[in-house]
Parts: C-alpha cells; sequence; structure tokens
C-alpha cells in the first residue's frame, strides 16, 4: 500500500470513529433531550420508525409517498385518494413538516410533453390535499417527466411504476 492510500485510511477509521462518539456535540449530549436515564416513551411504547405514526418513515412505509396514475392523465384513482387521504391527515396532523409533491412520467412521449403532465400530476395531488384541509402553504409542486424513472424497460409494468406522483416531505424551516 502507498502512503496516500495508508493516509486514506486512517482518516476514514478516525472520521468513522468520531461520528460514534456519543458526545461529538459537547458534554452530555449522547444521553438525549432529557439526560442520563431518560427514557423515550415512543421508544418505551413501541413506537419506533415505521411503528411511530408521527414519523417520516410512517409516512413513506405505512401510508405511502406515492400515488400512481393511468396512461397520459392526471386524474386520481381511487386508490390514489385513498393514499392521499392518510397522507392529508398525517400532514394535519404533523404540522412541522413541508411536502413537495413530485410528478413523474413514463418515458413514452416527449421530453416537454412529460414534463406538463407531471406538473399536472403533481397539482392534482396538490389540488387533492388542499381539498382535503391541508394548508396549500406547506405543499409545493415540481415535475421531473421523464428523467428520474423507478424502473427502465419498455414495458407495461416498467410505465405504470413511473406514473406517479411522489409526496416528498420535510421538516418546516425555522426562519
Amino acid at each position: 500500500m502507498n502512503i496516500l492510500s495508508k493516509v486514506a485510511v486512517i482518516g476514514l477509521v478516525l472520521t468513522t470513529a468520531a461520528c460514534t462518539r456519543p458526545d461529538r456535540f459537547g458534554a452530555g449530549a449522547g444521553d438525549g433531550a432529557a439526560g442520563v436515564g431518560a427514557v423515550d416513551p415512543n421508544a418505551q411504547a413501541g413506537l419506533t420508525g415505521a411503528n411511530d405514526p408521527n414519523s417520516p418513515l410512517f409516512f413513506n412505509q405505512t401510508i405511502g409517498d406515492r400515488v400512481l396514475f393511468r396512461i397520459d392523465t392526471s386524474t386520481l384513482t381511487e386508490e390514489g385518494k385513498s393514499i392521499l387521504n392518510g397522507q392529508a391527515r398525517w400532514l394535519q396532523t404533523n404540522a412541522d413538516y413541508l411536502a413537495i409533491i413530485e410528478g413523474h412520467a413514463d418515458e413514452q412521449g416527449t421530453r416537454e410533453y412529460n414534463i406538463g403532465l407531471g406538473f399536472r400530476r403533481a397539482n392534482a395531488v396538490r389540488e387533492y390535499l388542499v381539498s382535503q384541509g391541508v394548508p396549500a402553504t406547506r405543499l409545493r409542486v415540481t415535475s421531473y417527466g421523464k428523467e428520474r424513472p423507478i424502473q427502465v424497460c419498455s414495458a407495461e409494468s416498467c410505465y405504470a411504476q413511473n406514473r406517479r406522483a411522489v409526496t416528498v416531505i420535510s421538516i418546516a424551516s425555522l426562519s
């Protein structure tokens, strides 16, 4: 091993070690907000990660972060509305979160057409969430058209997965 490789390995080991130190943010920081011996009530009740109804993981995995569309349409399906009802309830309960709704299309059609279709799909989701009581100020839309496929193949099974709107949640800015 040359000297540069050794330095890189040592740096990686030190960086990893620094990330695992519980006091890396100051004395007692690794003890949790309530200090040593504090018990997280959500963890005590078995509510962690996807089991915690207030967690983003619960939103993504249990409620669902995406709705699918039929070919060449931005009309919500009944299954899509059901998912969006859950998203709306979660967003109303968790007011500290914002949502970016990403519209997507399959690879058929031109780039320009699919960008527009993605926007129509994202707006359909946004309008539905607003109709369910989510404040419009907490929702943004964007379109990726056919630029970010989940599946790449020339079969309907792939196309169907790419015709979607995805709700990406993020914590609201403190400013």
